[in-house]
């Protein structure tokens, strides 16, 4: 039997959490049934308690502790240990039925989206060539204040496209926290993020040649230096010759935009087309015992 999920991605600070308890929200006042996995092993607070919390079985704090590492090592030692015990998401995830959306929540560190084959793997597990038949999308966001700084969204987005070429599956990209730029940027030129090219750099805010002065070495000098543009048009040249990244616009506070979100996803997975028709019995028991 299918089952159904979702893998909510993307740099730290993007609003995963808060856009995994808007949808777990979302789902229950429609009274539909979801299943929300933390896979994020430095999470602490839940609006919604988890159904399953890779705390459970390890902690980024005690690996930190026990084995001498950093955040981004730890990180990624607790994602071997997971490889290396999947009957931890098995045993939980197996007898879900096709009504349930599975939600997993991922911590927000990159290099598990770009270079490290972590994910691919977890992914190969989840899906129907592993263990557990999961219909399964990710939704990639990326915090909506990017778009004020080209050169942080076309890398946001390089992020965005490194994480659909390694992962292999349906993939919807998400500009949250819209509320956050709304009087920063007319809605004609936020159309223009939507799907991003190279012509967003020709009118960038103060893209006037460098005049060559600044103090060699500053860090502002040189991210406005004409290598570091000619970086970022060579980024965005590689976004827009793979045509890969679109976005949709989440506001998180707006039951809406939410439900928007959730078609999206609903129609990447074929959610609907597993679930059965519903019999009209109720109204046709209504109409006649109104006659």
């Amino acid at each position: 039997m299918s089952k159904y999920g979702v893998l909510v991605m993307g740099p730290a600070g993007a609003g995963k959490s808060t856009f995994c308890t808007a949808l777990i929200t979302h789902l229950h006042n429609n009274r539909r049934s979801c299943f929300y996995v933390n896979l994020d092993p430095a999470a602490e607070e839940f609006a919604h308690e988890p159904d399953l919390d890779i705390k459970d079985l390890i902690s980024l704090e005690d690996v930190m502790e026990d084995m001498g590492l950093g955040p981004n090592g730890g990180l990624i030692y607790c994602f071997e240990f997971l490889l290396e015990n999947l009957d931890f998401l098995t045993e939980a995830l197996d007898p879900l039925t096709e009504e349930y959306l599975i939600i997993i929540d991922m911590p927000g560190q990159i290099e598990l989206y770009t270079h490290i084959p972590i994910l691919p793997a977890l992914v190969k597990h989840l899906t129907r060539t592993g263990a557990l038949d999961v219909n399964l999308c990710a939704a990639y966001l990326l915090e909506a204040t990017f778009v004020v700084d080209r050169a942080k969204f076309f890398a946001g987005t390089l992020s965005a496209m490194s994480a659909m070429i390694m992962l292999e599956v349906p993939h919807v990209n998400i500009l949250s926290k819209m509320d956050l730029v709304k009087g920063q940027i007319a809605k004609r030129d936020l159309k223009r993020f939507v799907d991003p090219d190279t012509t967003l750099l020709d009118d960038e805010p103060g893209a006037e040649e460098d005049d060559g002065q600044g103090v060699a070495g500053d860090p502002q000098t040189l991210m406005k230096g004409n290598s570091f543009k000619r970086l970022n048009r060579a980024v965005a040249g590689l976004i827009d010759s793979f045509s890969m990244v679109s976005y949709l616009r989440l506001e998180v506070q707006d039951e809406d935009s939410v439900g928007a979100i959730l078609s999206y996803i609903d129609d990447a997975i074929q959610y609907h087309e597993a679930q059965e028709p519903k019999e009209p019995n109720d109204a046709i028991e209504v109409d006649e015992a109104d006659d």
